[in-house]
C-alpha cells in the first residue's frame, strides 16, 4: 500500500510492434478480454509495477499477452490526455519496435483473449487512444527507415534489389523509381554486391548484402532519400 501528500497517475507501456511478412506492413493487436472496451482490439502492454522499469514492463506484458519476446523495443513517446483511460487517471509510455514476422509466433494470453496481426492499412477499430499512438509510431518509422538501416535486419544475409526495394515501398507507402532507387541503394556504400546470382525468367540476378562495417564508417552521412 502506497500513501503519498500529491495525488499520482498511474501509469502504463504500451507496444507498437510493426513486422514485415515480405510483402506488407503489419501490426500486433491483442483483443481485450477484460473491461474497459471489452472485446475490442488494443496494442499489447499494461500497468507498469512498482519494482520494474517502463521497458521491463513493456517487455512483461508484450510475452504475457502475446508470446513475443526478446525482441528490441524503443521508446517513442508519452501519451499524457487526462481522460484517455476511463478507469482513473493513467498515462502511457509507448515502445516501438520493426520484427521479421516469420520468426515470431503469437499466442494471446493474460487478459488477451487473442493476439493478431493486422495489415496496417486495414485496421480493426481500437480502445482507448490507440489510434493516435499508432500513427506517431507509423510516421516514426517512416522516418526511422531513411535514417537507420532497420530493413537489412528484415532481410536474408543476400537478397535481390526488389526485396529491398518492397520493403521500403511497404513501409513509406509509396511507389518509388526502381531505377533511382537502385542507383542511390549503391551509392550509399555499404548495400554492395555479391558473387552469387539468384535464377529466374531472364539473365539470373544479383545478390546484395548489407556491409554493416562500411555503414559504421559511414554512419554520418543517414539520408538515404
Amino acid at each position: 500500500m502506497y500513501t503519498y501528500e500529491h495525488p499520482h497517475p498511474s501509469v502504463t507501456a504500451d507496444c507498437v510492434v510493426f513486422a514485415f511478412d515480405g510483402k506488407s506492413l503489419n501490426l500486433l493487436l491483442i483483443n481485450r478480454g477484460i473491461e474497459p472496451y471489452k472485446g475490442s482490439w488494443a496494442l499489447p502492454g499494461g500497468f507498469i509495477h512498482m519494482d520494474e522499469t517502463a521497458e521491463d514492463g513493456a517487455l512483461r506484458e508484450l510475452k504475457e499477452e502475446t508470446g513475443v519476446e526478446d525482441i528490441y523495443l524503443e521508446q517513442f513517446h508519452t501519451f499524457t490526455t487526462v481522460d484517455r483511460d476511463p478507469r482513473e487517471r493513467v498515462m502511457t509510455i509507448a515502445f516501438l519496435a520493426f520484427i521479421r514476422q516469420d520468426d515470431y509466433s503469437v499466442v494471446a494470453g493474460d487478459d488477451a483473449a487473442k493476439a493478431q496481426w493486422f495489415p496496417v492499412d486495414n485496421l480493426p477499430e481500437l480502445a482507448f487512444d490507440h489510434k493516435e499512438i499508432i500513427k506517431m509510431a507509423l510516421d516514426k518509422l517512416r522516418w526511422k527507415i531513411t535514417y537507420e538501416p532497420l530493413v537489412f535486419h528484415l532481410l536474408n544475409k543476400t537478397f535481390t534489389m526488389t526485396q529491398l526495394l518492397t520493403i521500403y515501398e511497404v513501409v513509406i507507402g509509396k511507389e518509388l523509381d526502381r531505377r533511382n532507387f537502385n542507383k542511390k541503394m549503391l551509392q550509399l556504400g555499404y548495400v554492395v554486391p555479391t558473387e552469387e546470382r539468384v535464377q529466374g525468367v531472364g539473365r539470373p540476378g544479383t545478390l546484395y548484402m548489407f556491409d554493416e562495417e562500411k555503414y559504421r564508417e559511414q554512419i554520418n552521412n543517414r539520408n538515404v532519400f
